[in-house]
């Protein structure tokens, strides 16, 4: 079906390698089980550890590097000894700027098994769109007067025609593609009036190539709110850096937790490689007790393969890891249990294994 797929692997700091390793061993059952599947990896230990070894976070060749993969599986950074101005600065702003992944995609789904701790929290299932070059998250600005009275921080929010239609095109056409019937624009321009507005305005020029589906516009507060007073009734919502970044987080504990929630940073036009990483981080505080959930970086992979062109390996992998949380025997202590990383991927792989096993017994 294809020549092979090489994919760059960042288990990074904390829990990160040890849910990577879960979603490896699920690639690789997939790779024994299905033989259309070539797919290589290539691990590189870019981490806090290398930085303090080393003095960078990743060679200087390091983005160059990674322009040679067709994909990137990120597992998490941060460690308290090293600042975030290098882990972020350093590794994951320029991964996603300089490889042009300006398209963030976070599903907000309540899998089977799951209960969100809302009481309205049933039929959960939107993707939150965010741009992922931009917006609040550009390094321009600074301080003056270094801790003095007078002491001056200017931070500026970079929003540009080109990069909100980008974002905008990207998901009116996933919602057209996937079926879905609006999009939701979040926006804040009553109050920030200048970068806010053109976000509005180009927004609302693309949404006028779209006509089967709908535009609404919420300032971000109440969009928040509503995120939890009526979840259900979202399909694809698209919003700016930082309003992306902090309503994914919030989706994510609607549906059951920062431990079940995947993302992908993409570049549509596949020029360089899309990376694809859990939302949460390292979560040191329980790194190396091997209890962390591995479904979030698992289902990041099934991203991936999506991206890839296997959305048929994809589905398999989220219709696992449902199946494993219904049957509830095996649950990490996030989710109210006992299990360990391992027993979790485990079981994702033996629920992948015996559907894969049924469907050819029915196609003989």
């Amino acid at each position: 079906m294809n020549s092979g797929y090489q994919i760059a692997v960042l288990p990074g700091d904390g829990i990160g390698p040890e849910v990577v390793n879960e979603a490896i061993k699920v690639l690789e059952l997939l790779k024994k089980l299905d033989s259309s599947l070539n797919i290589e990896f290539e691990t590189f230990d870019w981490s806090s550890e290398y930085y303090l070894e080393h003095g960078h976070i990743m060679p200087p060749n390091g983005l160059e590097k990674l322009k040679e993969y067709d994909a990137i599986l990120f597992g998490a950074i941060g460690d308290h000894r090293v600042s975030d101005e290098v882990t972020i600065w350093q590794l994951i702003m320029p991964i996603r700027k300089q490889l042009q992944q300006y398209i963030n995609f976070r599903p907000v789904k309540l899998l089977k098994g799951v209960s969100s701790p809302l009481k309205n929290g049933h039929d959960i299932d939107f993707v939150i769109i965010r741009e992922n070059a931009e917006g609040e998250y550009s390094n321009s600005g600074g301080r003056l007067y270094h801790g003095a009275e007078e002491e001056i921080a200017v931070q500026n929010t970079i929003i540009t025609r080109l990069g909100t239609a980008k974002c905008a095109n990207y998901a009116f056409e996933y919602a057209e593609k996937h079926g879905k019937r609006k999009v939701t624009s979040a926006t804040k321009s009553n109050a920030i009036i200048h970068s806010m507005k053109l976000w509005d305005e180009v927004v609302d020029e693309v949404s006028g190539n779209y006509s089967s589906i709908s535009l609404e516009s919420y300032y971000i507060d109440a969009l928040a709110a509503y995120f939890v007073s009526k979840p259900a009734e979202f399909d694809v919502v698209v919003a700016s850096n930082l309003f992306g970044d902090i309503l994914s987080d919030l989706g994510s504990a609607v549906v059951g937790g920062l431990g079940l929630s995947p993302s992908a940073n993409i570049n549509p036009e596949g020029d360089f490689p899309s990376m694809f990483e859990p939302v949460h981080g390292s979560a040191p505080d329980i790194a190396g007790k091997g209890i962390a959930n591995p479904i979030a970086q698992i289902w990041s992979a099934a991203l991936m393969l999506e991206y890839l062109g296997r959305e048929d390996l994809g589905a398999l992998i989220v219709e696992s890891i449902e199946q494993v949380l219904l049957s509830r025997e095996v649950r990490t202590p996030d989710l109210g249990g006992t299990s360990t990383t391992s027993e979790m991927g485990t079981a994702i792989c033996d629920a992948i294994h015996q559907k894969l096993l049924r469907e050819k017994v029915d196609k003989l």
